[in-house]
């Protein structure tokens, strides 16, 4: 599914702790930067694709969050995503691109109804592609 060029981690090698926690029903952040400098951080719901190293998150593709990555062109937007319980955290570093082809979608609405719950309909719906390049974190 990837839209982006270039490696990441393997998140594969984090274990059956860290996959999990990425499976439960955590609601992360995702923090990107505005043009001024100052951060944009919004309550996201969030997918973990462990074999191709990236995270998913749906929008609207009028949202600010998906402006700002589609302003930064091909080369991706250097974002966060993070969630929290109790102690556990864990925090994605990498760079986001949007995708907007049908297939991409549908494909980012299935992983997010099989964490979540099935998305609304929205028509100017889009992915975030996240292509993760550090992980941080105690899980």
């Amino acid at each position: 599914m990837s839209g982006q060029k270039g490696a990441g981690v393997d998140l594969a090698e984090r274990g059956a702790g860290f996959a999990e926690f990425w499976q439960e029903r955590h609601i992360p952040t995702l923090t990107t930067v505005r043009p001024d400098g100052t951060p944009h951080v919004v309550p996201v719901g969030a997918t973990l694709d462990l074999e191709t190293g990236t995270a998913l998150v749906i929008t609207s593709g009028a949202s600010r969050k998906a402006r700002l990555i589609a302003a930064a062109g091909e080369e991706g937007l250097p974002v966060a995503i993070c969630q929290v319980d109790g102690r556990r955290w864990s925090t994605l570093e990498g760079r986001a691109v949007v995708l907007d082809s049908p297939e991409a979608v549908a494909e980012a609405e299935r992983r997010y109804a099989s964490r979540y719950k099935p998305p609304r309909a929205n028509p100017v719906r889009v992915v975030l592609e996240i292509r993760v390049t550090r992980v941080l974190g105690n899980v």
